[in-house]
């Protein structure tokens, strides 16, 4: 088969061991012909070998695949639409070779029974915060792709976003970019509607720096155009919230 590494296109760390490393070797098995668990064993004892245990950019593209299986299944089907973008972003993210290689991955993998626990320990371990929230913003993605965000998505990105260590407000604040109401604009900088002008101005400062497309630059620019998606929902709250105040 050669380096999976290589296939994937990008440098692959922790997600070569743990469970995440178990759902791509069965996901691999499922259509690469030829493909026996030792090949993924001879990647795992590189990755032992080499302690590469830091979050490289084929990293948070395998996590990106198997949290994305568990929330397409969340409400117990697989809509097509939901296919559809995930399939459109990572042609976005990847271009067309890389991203056929990638939905071919992801199409194994949820066909697996994954312990999204287990799967987010993982990554925690090894991935920034800022990641992280990269990782969720990219969820609800997937989760409105059909449309609109069905409850049981919403709540097991919750339960996601707490095993990353995601708190509540960074939670509510990447789910209000997902809605068009005023009060949503409140909670994407993290405040509430009694806020003072200059509470409003500080929690601009504030999240603007936090959401900041430089916090994500070692997943490399594939994955810049969702940071630059959260930063420009945090600059257009603020704007819209200054318009309603009229300051």
């Amino acid at each position: 088969m050669g380096s999976f590494s290589k296939w994937l296109g990008a440098g692959l760390g922790f997600t070569l061991g743990g469970p995440i490393g178990a759902a791509v070797g069965f996901a691999l098995g499922s259509f690469v012909d030829g493909f026996s668990a030792e090949d993924l064993h001879k990647e795992q004892h590189q990755y032992r070998q080499g302690r590469r245990v830091n979050t490289h950019p084929g990293d948070f593209e395998i996590s990106l695949l198997v949290l994305a299986s568990i929330i397409i299944k969340a409400d117990g089907k697989v809509d097509p639409k939901e296919l559809d973008f995930v399939r459109a972003q990572f042609v976005g993210m990847y271009g067309k070779e890389k991203a056929n290689n990638a939905f071919l991955l992801f199409k194994g993998v949820i066909k697996k029974q994954v312990s999204a626990r287990q799967v987010c320990i993982q990554i925690r371990q090894h991935m920034p915060h800022a990641s992280r929230l990269q990782l969720l913003h990219f969820l609800f993605g997937i989760a409105k792709a059909d449309g609109q965000v069905a409850e049981v998505e919403v709540a097991e990105i919750k339960k996601i976003a707490s095993y990353l260590y995601i708190n509540p407000s960074d939670f509510e604040s990447i789910k209000a970019m997902f809605y068009n109401a005023l009060e949503n604009n409140y909670k994407i900088l993290e405040i509430s509607k009694s806020a003072t002008n200059d509470e409003v101005k500080k929690a601009y400062r504030k999240m603007a720096k936090k959401y900041h497309p430089d916090k994500v630059q070692d997943l490399g620019a594939a994955h810049l155009k969702g940071a630059k998606e959260k930063f420009q929902s945090i600059q257009s709250a603020y704007e819209q919230i200054k318009a309603s105040r009229g300051f």
